[in-house]
């Protein structure tokens, strides 16, 4: 199947600058949800699609979106730059790494439940301290989650380092603030070794973790300098 690694920008024309504040709010779940409806209109060509893209933003405007068909171009978007995407992975190659996850564990119990790694770790710290040993914690839980990941997908993780950990809850949410609905997103980067060429290349497709409507799960790999 053909991969498309895409670079897609939001138009620098004139209509477009004034619905920027629309486009682009600085309030986060708003912003996420408008642009996850941005990357969509480059791949709704039928009323029935489902979602066979990944995407990440990676500054104000700009995505990176890995899909298995070319986003259309309309006049919202400046000329998209597309590439093939199909990397050549050996056993033993060594890569580095970055990615965006929500990064979740099912929790045994009485009552069985998906919870994030870093959320739950943090339950166990006592309230007055949290904010202080949270980027710490997310950093231990990431990479203890993105070790357990490398087992099926190919690869065994060399080194990781979450560089920030951020909460979001989702978008038109009313109510009361326990029991909201959110998500954590670890943004990590590190080196991996490849143990299986066609399960990672299988897995980088599908994505990491959940929250993919979100901008989460695609990870970008290159080979060090």
């Amino acid at each position: 199947m053909t991969t498309y690694l895409s670079l897609v920008r939001l138009s620098k024309s004139q209509p477009m600058q004034a619905l920027a504040n629309v486009l682009q709010p600085d309030h986060m779940p708003k912003r996420q949800a408008i642009a996850h409806n941005l990357i969509w209109s480059l791949f709704a060509d039928s009323p029935d699609r489902t979602r066979d893209f990944l995407w990440r933003e990676e500054k104000e405007g700009h995505f990176l979106v890995l899909s298995s068909r070319k986003p259309i171009q309309t006049d919202l978007w400046q000329p998209h730059e597309v590439k093939g995407f199909a990397p050549d992975l050996r056993m033993g190659d060594i890569l580095e790494f970055a990615l965006r996850a929500n990064a979740t564990r099912m929790k045994r119990g009485d009552a069985p439940q998906r919870v994030d790694v870093v959320m739950d770790a943090l339950q166990s710290v006592p309230k007055e301290e949290r904010a202080a040993q949270r980027l710490e914690i997310a950093n231990t839980e990431s990479a203890a989650w993105l070790s357990r990941q490398g087992t099926k997908a190919g690869f065994e993780l060399l080194s990781s380092q979450c560089e920030d950990y951020s909460v979001h809850a989702l978008d038109g949410y009313r109510g009361a603030r326990k029991g909201q609905p959110q998500f954590g997103i670890c943004d990590m980067s590190g080196t991996l070794r490849v143990t299986d060429p066609a399960a990672l290349a299988v897995q980088i497709a599908a994505g990491f973790g959940r929250a993919k409507a979100f901008g989460c799960g695609l990870m970008l790999i290159r080979r060090p300098k």
